[in-house]
């Protein structure tokens, strides 16, 4: 079963790396751009359509403030850009948010921030895969009714990916985010071109329908309030910026400054894009209804309202299939891979606060590959939750996000303002005060876009579901805090004390008997060879005839060790056993207890559930007895010693033209 598992894990994950090999996987700014900002660059393939969604609620009318609402949209990001270039610079560990909010706001605030970023990574892995789900589910049909399910199996595929190592991954996404990128803007320049070159009419499918809004017209406050709720949904174009600053260490050096290289070049193909969309769905008159049913009143029967995307390649490619087909496949396969901008922001992020000691010390380990395969599978996990409760529906779970990444955007911001304070107490060199100045002054204005953005997301969204996202929050904080309260006391607990151990004044030593045969004899021989002050044998009677047997057997083997029968009258063994040793401890309370328990060492899983059942309960109860040790003695089965002769093959035999399967001749070494 070991072997079988082993060779899965092989087949799944590849080869493990050694430690040493860790330089060979960092990042070259071409393969870091599509593995750390394939987020933010894919979510111009739903954020347009959310602002259109929600203004559809007011009918095409409020469609007129569509490019303005992405014009703020495109400030904001171009502001949070600018100001996480000097994150980079000035944080370049790999803490991002978590190590700015932590160092200049203090602890709290840190873990508030860790906290957002952990639930927004697990929203981005979601949003993502469910917004592919929708793209593909626009040219097959069979998708569209099975997003949940093509979800799942998209995330399971992501994280195999994954836990092959960052820079396989890497290198596997770099096409599809490429190729993407120059199919939407491939598709907006040609759209631009027909329009203004050729002075084609380009029209989409659902540009003759007439859409209306609710059951009565919105104006005044409750249009100003929808305009910002479109804005806030917008904003999802700005999610996984800040994944750059997390992933620092991954990129080749100079690290800091590819890092901040990367971050232009994302924003800039980001803005081209989330614009463009815009200006294409203006154009060509694209009708997207929250509630299609009841909003498209001129709609043919049957109609499926597809995707933005779909809608304008269709337009845009008319009678060029190969176009449409190409970028729906790219926008869904992009968005599948979007979510891997936080399967590497999410396990460093975790990495980081493990070592910290507020969440579980095993996810600051690396796995086989050198990546945090720990990390990995727990947010594989529960990103598929998400998606199973919500049924891969966009619009349901992004009224959850947003709300994180702004939160980690306003405390990241702040304490970069601090930082730069406490900076300028100290430094008296013009030209760096005046360099500390102009990104101060960048990071002021990324803290009052964020807090404004921040503001209008909790106030539009909070009903709508922002709620779920900032219970999960201070669930979160409060988990961590306990983590790490735990630890702290165990290891004050675990602390060296200044006076010397007092050393016990004799070992009682026990070996637990249930038959003589030669697991017990090796266990006799053992416990003989530690020479411990008192040696005795135990047996338990929960069978009269049994038990005689066993002590006649012992008197005409003359075995030199004191043979105990311990009675059980309802025929237990765990609690007889329990009893007397805490006898023994009772009566010689400066002794040590030393138990030997005989086990089996079994090959096949299956035969573990036959033996060793007793001994496992025992040795599991002896455990929480203080000043007892616990001994397992094992005596190897013959299935288990199959199972290691067929892999004991020496190391570089092979390379040596050694034949392992043939023995050794005399004096050949092998």
């Amino acid at each position: 079963m070991s072997k079988l598992a082993t060779a899965a894990k092989r087949i799944l994950v590849g080869r493990p790396f050694r430690s040493d090999r860790l330089a060979h996987t960092l990042l070259p700014k071409r393969v870091a751009l599509p593995v750390f900002a394939s987020d933010p660059m894919s979510s111009v393939a739903y954020a347009p359509e959310e602002i259109l969604l929600t203004l559809s609620l007011a009918g095409a009318s409020a469609y007129v403030f569509s490019p303005w609402i992405g014009l703020v949209v495109v400030v904001v990001m171009l502001a949070v850009v600018a100001s996480y270039r000097q994150n980079v610079h000035a944080y370049p560990s790999g803490g991002g948010d978590y190590e700015v909010a932590t160092v200049n706001h203090g602890r709290n605030w840190g873990l508030v921030v860790a906290s957002a970023l952990l639930v927004d990574y697990v929203l981005t892995v979601a949003v993502s895969i469910s917004s592919a789900a929708a793209n593909i589910g626009s040219g097959i049909p069979f998708v569209a009714t099975h997003k949940a399910a093509f979800a799942v199996g998209a995330i399971v595929l992501l994280t195999a990916m994954n836990l092959r190592g960052v820079r396989e991954s890497g290198t596997a996404f770099a096409i599809p985010t490429y190729a993407f990128v120059v199919g939407i803007l491939g598709m907006i320049a040609w759209g631009l071109f027909r329009v203004f070159v050729l002075g084609d009419e380009i029209r989409a499918e659902s540009a003759d329908m007439q859409l209306v809004g609710g059951d009565e017209q919105l104006a005044g406050v409750a249009l100003a309030f929808l305009v910002l709720r479109a804005f806030s949904s917008g904003s999802a174009a700005l999610t996984g910026v800040e994944a750059i600053s997390n992933g620092v260490p991954a990129f080749r050096k100079p690290k800091s400054r590819n890092a901040a290289t990367t971050l232009l070049m994302m924003g800039l193909i980001a803005v081209s894009m989330f614009m463009g969309l815009l200006m294409l769905a203006q154009l060509t008159g694209v009708k997207i209804a929250e509630h299609p049913a009841d909003q498209l009143l001129n709609a043919p029967p049957g109609y499926e309202q597809k995707t933005l995307v779909a809608q304008l390649a269709n337009a845009v490619f008319a009678g060029f299939s190969p176009g449409v087909w190409y970028v729906l496949f790219f926008t869904g396969l992009i968005l599948v891979l979007a979510a891997n901008t936080a399967f590497n922001g999410f396990p460093v992020l975790g990495s980081i606060l493990a070592q910290d000691r507020y969440l579980p010390r095993q996810l600051h380990t690396r796995g086989d590959r050198l990546a945090f395969s720990n990390g990995i599978l727990f947010l594989a996990g529960f990103a598929i939750v998400l998606v199973v409760a919500f049924d891969a529906e966009v619009t349901k779970l992004i009224q959850l996000y947003i709300v994180g990444v702004f939160m980690s955007f306003v405390l990241s911001q702040s304490g970069m303002i601090r930082h730069w304070n406490r900076l300028l107490r100290t430094e008296n060199d013009p030209v760096a005060r005046r360099r500390m100045r102009r990104s101060q002054a960048i990071n002021t204005f990324g803290l009052t876009m964020t807090s404004i953005v921040l503001l209008i997301v909790l106030v539009t969204k909070f009903t709508h579901g922002a709620w779920i996202a900032l219970a999960a929050m201070a669930a979160i904080f409060a988990l961590m805090t306990g983590i790490r309260r735990h630890y702290d006391r165990i290891a004050e607990e675990l602390a060296l004390a200044e006076e010397t151990p007092v050393l016990p004044s004799r070992n009682h030593a026990i070996v637990l008997v249930s038959k003589l045969h030669r697991p017990t004899l090796r266990a006799l021989a053992y416990a003989r060879a530690t020479r411990p002050d008192v040696l005795e044998a135990v047996t338990v009677n929960v069978d009269e005839a049994d038990t005689r047997a066993l002590v006649a057997e012992w008197e005409r083997r003359d075995i030199p060790v004191p043979l105990k029968v311990v009675e059980s009258p309802y025929r237990e063994i765990t609690r007889p056993v329990l009893d007397y040793v805490k006898r023994v401890r009772s009566n010689n309370p400066r002794d040590v207890v030393t138990v030997f328990i005989p086990e089996y060492v079994v090959g096949r899983w299956w035969e573990q559930l036959l033996h060793n059942q007793s001994a496992l309960r025992l040795k599991g109860r002896l455990l929480f007895q203080p000043r007892v040790m616990v001994t397992s003695v094992p005596w190897q089965l013959v299935s288990s010693k199959l199972v290691h002769e067929t892999t004991a093959v020496p190391p570089g035999a092979v390379r040596r033209g050694l034949d392992v399967d043939r023995p050794a001749a005399v004096g050949e070494k092998k």
